[in-house]
């Protein structure tokens, strides 16, 4: 799917579950693990790792790297506030330059001064199509990006690019410790130099990642000295680890979640998100690539029944990469659940029930396999929800869970249940999701879709500043994929966190926990610790 969703740099290398299972077994943390640590410790769960911890191959470009800036980030309303940047950056009357002013005397966690130099190293480097960045196209409209002394930036657009500002939480690599190394496979990709508030001081695959507060960071040096993240995929034993005290925090589905209210020691964070759960239907499935089959499966699937039973509320329906409380929604593009009329879709397309009731046209039977994330007990129970509606339809579809090795390389002709979306503003999730181009381009158009008309919208889109005419042209996105459902959207997914409490934030420590309008990401940069360096214990 879309980089930003299940990108290789964000999810491909989990290991299995039984060896997730049996990191369980030993706490993360050491003695510092879990509600009974210090309190200057805190050990968080989270279901996945990245392949990567460069900002040149991915990692922090949508902000909040615990190890990194971006010259921009976003607070906790999700407005742009100056980073490493010293203030917002300045834009030209044509939408085409943007200069930034640089902080001054910060440094990299070595030691070594930040400056111009590191930002126009980052952007240039990513933009260079030798490097393994599978978000490249994010900065489609990047022209050049120059230094003018050590403390301003000037970026040039090729166009007009709304969000432009928005890219730039993109978090900054040191050119003298990245740029003195392969980019693709250096050291620094697993033993990272940032700005940030901490330190990475170890990192056991498919365990754990454990953070030391930098004390020379230039917003003062945090008051959690040691952070660690547990990687956990499966969901139960991440509930369990956090019920027995070896965990202080850890996302969890809405039914674990719930087992943990009437805890009166700990809170319940609930982040509403842009994350969507979808099924791709990939064209190259004679069953899924026909469109009558996937305006069927619009319609037969019971999305209002997945937020009930499966988020037990926590969610709303999808009909498209938007929320419909978005303002970039189009009204008028809601599915209704109606059986009988995904039959008729079917019937008169010729698609007729065969003696076991599987719908069978010119010999190809409507039936084709539906993979979901070994562990992932939210895209279980969706995948299982979405079959079990299909077939009433006379759709027969095969649930399999598999890793993302065993997933990938079969994307082109079988469905997978994927997620996905991203906060701010809807070129983000939609050119990578939806694209023609990018067709087979890793995680990025996972269902190899193909429409002009969509293709046209999406140019038009990121090629304007004109708040019309990109609103037209993401209306058109949203109703062309009502004709031509190359995914069947089901839900949108908020995400709940656990959590001790034994933290306050904000202002001095004086202010409770809070959560971010959220992405399909979460974990690393997201949750109730997407500030932790801001966090105080409790007294």
């Amino acid at each position: 799917m879309a980089a930003r969703t299940v990108r290789r740099a964000t999810a491909a290398i989990l290991t299995g579950a039984t060896a997730l299972t049996a990191a369980a077994c030993s706490s993360p943390g050491g003695g510092a693990a879990g509600a009974g640590g210090p309190k200057d410790s805190a050990v968080v769960g989270i279901a996945f790792e990245p392949e990567t911890l460069s900002p040149l191959l991915g990692y922090g470009k949508d902000g909040n790297s615990k190890i990194f800036d971006g010259l921009l980030a976003f607070d906790a309303g999700m407005q742009l506030r100056p980073a490493l940047a010293a203030a917002l950056p300045t834009v030209s009357a044509d939408g085409l330059t943007y200069t930034y002013k640089l902080r001054q005397g910060v440094t990299f966690s070595d030691g070594k001064p930040f400056s111009a130099k590191d930002v126009v190293f980052t952007y240039e480097t990513i933009l260079d199509p030798k490097t393994n960045n599978p978000s490249r196209t994010e900065l489609d409209a990047l022209k050049s990006v120059k230094a003018t002394g050590d403390d301003t930036v000037v970026f040039t657009l090729k166009y007009p690019y709304a969000p432009f500002a928005e890219r730039t939480v993109l978090a900054i690599a040191p050119q003298h410790v990245a740029g003195a190394q392969d980019v693709n496979s250096g050291p620094f990709t697993t033993k990272p130099v940032g700005t940030g508030p901490y330190v990475l001081t170890g990192w056991s695959k498919g365990e754990k990642l454990t953070f030391q507060a930098n004390p020379h960071y230039w917003g003062g040096a945090p008051a959690v000295k040691k952070f660690t993240m547990a990687v956990v995929k499966d969901d139960d034993v991440r509930a369990t680890r956090l019920r027995a005290g070896d965990l202080d925090a850890a996302i969890l589905p809405p039914n674990l979640a719930d087992g943990f209210k009437n805890d009166k020691a700990k809170k319940t964070y609930a982040a509403t998100t842009y994350d969507y759960r979808t099924v791709t239907l990939p064209t190259h499935n004679k069953a899924a690539g026909d469109t009558a089959v996937r305006r069927a499966l619009d319609l037969a699937v019971d999305r209002q029944a997945m937020v009930d039973k499966i988020l037990e509320g926590a969610g709303k329906p999808a009909y498209g990469p938007v929320p419909t409380d978005s303002p970039w929604f189009a009204k008028g593009t809601e599915r209704r659940h109606d059986l009988a009329g995904a039959q008729k879709i079917l019937d008169e397309a010729g698609w007729k029930p065969g003696p076991d009731g599987i719908r069978v046209k010119n010999g190809v039977r409507a039936a084709f396999p539906l993979w979901y994330l070994s562990g992932d007990k939210l895209r279980q129970d969706h995948a299982l929800a979405y079959a079990s509606d299909a077939k009433k339809a006379g759709i027969d579809i095969t649930t399999q869970a598999g890793t993302w090795e065993v997933i990938e390389p079969r994307m082109k002709t079988d469905a997978v249940l994927a997620g996905g979306g991203s906060p701010g503003d809807p070129d983000f999730d939609q050119y990578l999701l939806l694209k023609s181009e990018l067709a087979g381009d890793g995680f990025n158009n996972m269902a190899w879709f193909a429409d002009p008309a969509v293709d046209r919208a999406l140019e038009d889109g990121r090629r304007t500043n004109d708040p019309a005419a990109r609103r037209a042209a993401y209306d058109t996105v949203q109703r062309e994929l009502v004709k031509n459902p190359g995914y069947t959207f089901l839900t949108h997914v908020d995400h709940l966190y656990v959590v001790n409490d034994r933290w306050d934030a904000g202002d001095e420590g004086r202010g409770g926990l809070t959560t971010q309008v959220e992405p399909h990401d979460h974990g690393l940069g997201s949750g109730p610790w997407w500030n932790v360096e801001d966090w105080k214990p409790k007294k």
